[in-house]
């Protein structure tokens, strides 16, 4: 039995990168699909001093754990990831164990914008390899102008990408 985490850096109900990662879980074929939830408090060594560990965050790091494999898209805000993604990634850098090491970790990104996302990847991959995860590199998923390219069911509709889509799934599956 496999099971697949899907992080959207996206809160938004409609979020395309929440789309992208469902779309990515259903040509992944897990037998069991997770969609983390990032809505923490932001990362303050205070909190974490007085508090320890949110739940919510070591949630968040026992699914990365277990899960078998890794999908995580984010929109491109101001030039990198989502604020809200970098706040988890720190938030789970605080957890004991290592839940990111040897972790197949597939990354994608959609952004009205349209270069689909490559400086938030480029970001994202740059702020993953200090934890030791085994990044799926090469075709890369670059949604530009995502609010084009998904239709009213959240299914990705673009051929080019969804055939990246498909190729970087079938390379993350072949990892385990």
């Amino acid at each position: 039995m496999t099971t697949l985490l899907g992080i959207s850096g996206a809160l938004r109900a409609q979020s395309t990168n929440t789309m992208l990662i469902r779309n990515a879980a259903a040509l992944f074929g897990a037998d069991t699909f997770v969609e983390a939830d990032l809505r923490f408090p932001l990362y303050d060594g205070d909190i974490e001093e007085t508090d320890g560990i949110p739940a919510a965050v070591q949630t968040l790091a026992d699914q990365i754990a277990q899960a078998d494999a890794v999908v995580i898209s984010s929109p491109e805000y101001n030039k990198g990831i989502s604020g809200v993604l970098k706040n988890a990634l720190d938030w789970v850098s605080r957890t004991k164990g290592a839940p990111w090491a040897g972790k197949p970790v597939a990354i994608m990104s959609a952004t009205a914008g349209r270069s689909g996302g490559e400086r938030a990847q480029t970001n994202l991959i740059a702020t993953l390899v200090p934890f030791g995860p085994t990044i799926i590199l090469g075709s890369e998923v670059l949604v530009g102008a995502n609010y084009e390219h998904f239709d009213a069911t959240g299914t990705l509709t673009n051929d080019i990408n969804k055939a990246a889509l498909a190729d970087l799934m079938q390379r993350l599956k072949a990892t385990l």
